[in-house]
């Protein structure tokens, strides 16, 4: 006999735990299908940035800085359990040109909302005293934090099941299920089925193969990105920081290598070095040249750390969509279908916000912000040739 619920969610990321998180709550019952475990994939390998300070004014920022408010009630409800850190954001410029393109970039943001103060270069000690000498100044955002990625995941789908969710770990969905009209009616699995009116893809990079197994098109690819992990350190590193350039390679479509150095500390002690990205499908072979230019990088804006040792590298992959913004709310083409994904690197930022929005959506509840900018139509397939 089929297990019944209102709604299945495929994906146990930080998105897809979000969304399970704001249905239960709503008072629906859900079901949680992952082929691994809890924060297996691209949340996992995630360094658990929440961020506003890398976002030009527009859909992105309103649902970052609807995330950062969620955030900060989560955190204020699971306490410890998440490691969230209020630690702000400090974006670097080198020179006079770059601060100029900064400064500008954040007035606009202010014109948003967003809470910043620029920096001075010889002030700029005072926010970070180990930074490099010589910079023309920075951004301080203040509202920028983050988390421990895993474990958020794994606490929102804690609270999820308490309030009734039911989770399917190790489990693969091989099919949506539709009835008459195509409208769908659960998903087929390698154990078995599931039933219910609403499934949502939260699939992270395998999104654009879920959205395929339904009968649509939603072009998700991976982009690769490496992330260095140091031995445990004094906090040398007090906010998370960045150089400038750093959000102009998140805009960015290219798929060849490119780099921005980010550094920032961690509650135990390790840093996090990044950041890279490149679009090379699904290949985890690690790039010498990636992981040379991330520690170049760390040791420009931190020359302090020139002598630490790198007790390990890791990657993931992205779900990237070719606009930069995530596809977010139902699709028009198979009724009872909804999309969760593509959120690239700000998966675990925009989480939140992205599980409040489906649920509202899902009980028929006016949106806290308009989704139009997030439909997944939006995308039309390649022309045949």
């Amino acid at each position: 006999m089929d297990e019944v619920f209102d709604v299945v969610v495929v994906g146990a990321g930080a998105v897809g735990a979000a969304c399970a998180y704001y249905a239960s709550r709503a008072g629906l019952s859900v079901a949680v299908v992952d082929r691994g475990s809890p924060a297996g994939g691209t949340t996992g390998a995630g360094e658990g940035n929440l961020l506003v300070s890398d976002k030009e004014p527009g859909p992105e920022l309103e649902l970052a800085l609807l995330s950062a408010s969620l955030w900060r009630k989560i955190a204020a409800e699971l306490g410890d359990r998440v490691e969230y850190e209020a630690k702000g954001g400090v974006v670097v410029a080198a020179d006079q040109a770059g601060l100029t393109a900064l400064r500008e970039l954040a007035a606009r943001q202010a014109e948003s909302g967003v809470r910043m103060r620029t920096v001075h270069g010889d002030r700029l000690r005072e926010l970070e005293p180990a930074l490099a000498p010589g910079l023309a100044g920075a951004v301080h955002y203040p509202e920028d934090a983050q988390v421990q990625p895993a474990l958020a995941a794994a606490e929102l789908l804690r609270r999820a099941r308490e309030a009734g969710a039911r989770c399917h770990w190790g489990e693969t969905v091989t099919g949506i299920r539709t009835g008459p009209g195509g409208a769908v009616r659960g998903v087929r699995t390698d154990r078995g089925r599931l039933s219910a009116a609403a499934v949502v893809n939260a699939a992270g990079v395998l999104g654009g193969e879920l959205a395929s197994a339904a009968g649509v098109f939603l072009p998700v690819l991976p982009r690769r990105g490496f992330v260095l992990v140091t031995e445990p350190v004094p906090r040398v590193v007090r906010h998370k920081v960045y150089a400038a350039d750093y959000v102009a390679d998140v805009a960015s479509g290219t798929a060849a290598l490119q780099t921005s150095p980010v550094v920032e500390g961690t509650p135990a002690g390790p840093l996090l070095i990044g950041a890279s990205r490149e679009r090379v499908g699904f290949d985890r072979t690690l790039s010498t040249e990636a992981v040379r230019r991330l520690a170049a990088g760390a040791v420009r804006l931190f020359p302090v750390l020139a002598g630490l040792r790198a007790l390990r590298v890791y990657c993931g992959f992205r779900p990237y969509l070719p606009d930069h913004l995530p596809a977010i709310g139902p699709d028009p083409r198979v009724p009872g279908l909804l999309h969760a994904c593509g959120h690239e690197g700000a998966g675990i930022g925009l989480a939140p916000a992205t599980g409040l929005l489906i649920s509202q959506m899902l009980i028929g509840q006016r949106p806290s912000l308009d989704p139009a900018p997030f439909r997944p139509e939006r995308f039309a397939p390649a022309p045949a040739t």
